[in-house]
C-alpha cells in the first residue's frame, strides 16, 4: 500500500502532465502568426498508417503569416497537403514541387473568438482531469484510513496539501488560458 507521501507525489506528476497536454492543445490553436507547432496534431493517412505530420516533414517559418512544409518523402507530398487542407487550420496549401507552402490569412474577429471558445474548452477539459486525478487521490486516502492503515490526522494533513496542489495546477492552467487568450487577441 502506497504512503500519504507517496499519493501526493503521484497525483502532483499526474496533474503535471495535465498541463503539458494543456499546452500542447494550446499550441495548436492559430494565432495570428505561424509557428511549427500548429502542425503538431495533423495525422497523414501514409500508406496506409496515420502517421504525425511531424514525423514526415520539416517546418519553416519564413514570414508570420506563411509556414513552408518539407516533406521527408516527396512522394508524399499530395498526401500531407490533402491532411494540412482537411484539418481545422482552416488554410489551402499550395506545392511548388519542392515545399508545400500554408499561407495563414489574417484572422477575423469572429475567428479569433471561436478559438477563444476552443482554449477555453480545452482548459476546462484539463481542470476535469486535475479535479479526476484529485478525487482518485481522495478515494485511495478515504480507503487507506477505513483499513486503518493511517490516521485522521494524517489524512487530514494529506487532503489539505492535497486541495493546495490540485490549487496551484488549476491556477496554471487559468495563467496559459489567460496567455493564449491575450495570444489571440492581439492584431
Amino acid at each position: 500500500m502506497p504512503d500519504l507521501n507517496e499519493i501526493l507525489v503521484d497525483a502532483s506528476a499526474k496533474m503535471a502532465k495535465a498541463i503539458e497536454v494543456a499546452k500542447e492543445d494550446f499550441g495548436a490553436i492559430r494565432t495570428g502568426r505561424a509557428h511549427p507547432g500548429m502542425f503538431s496534431k495533423i495525422m497523414v493517412d501514409y500508406y496506409g498508417t496515420l502517421t504525425p505530420l511531424a514525423q514526415l516533414a520539416s517546418f519553416q517559418v519564413p514570414e508570420a503569416r506563411m509556414a513552408l512544409v518539407s516533406p521527408y518523402d516527396k512522394s508524399a507530398m499530395g498526401l500531407i497537403e490533402r491532411a494540412i487542407r482537411e484539418s481545422d487550420l482552416g488554410v489551402n496549401p499550395a506545392t511548388d514541387g519542392a515545399v508545400i507552402r500554408v499561407n495563414f490569412p489574417q484572422l477575423t474577429e469572429e475567428r479569433r473568438k471561436d478559438y477563444i471558445k476552443v482554449a477555453r474548452g480545452k482548459a476546462e477539459d484539463s481542470k476535469i482531469s486535475i479535479r479526476n486525478i484529485r478525487r482518485s487521490a481522495m478515494d485511495t486516502m478515504a480507503k487507506m484510513e477505513k483499513d486503518g492503515d493511517v490516521g485522521k490526522d494524517d489524512i487530514a494533513r494529506s487532503e489539505k496539501d492535497l486541495e493546495k496542489i490540485t490549487t496551484e495546477h488549476v491556477n496554471e492552467i487559468d495563467k496559459l488560458l489567460k496567455h493564449k487568450e491575450t495570444e489571440l487577441l492581439e492584431v
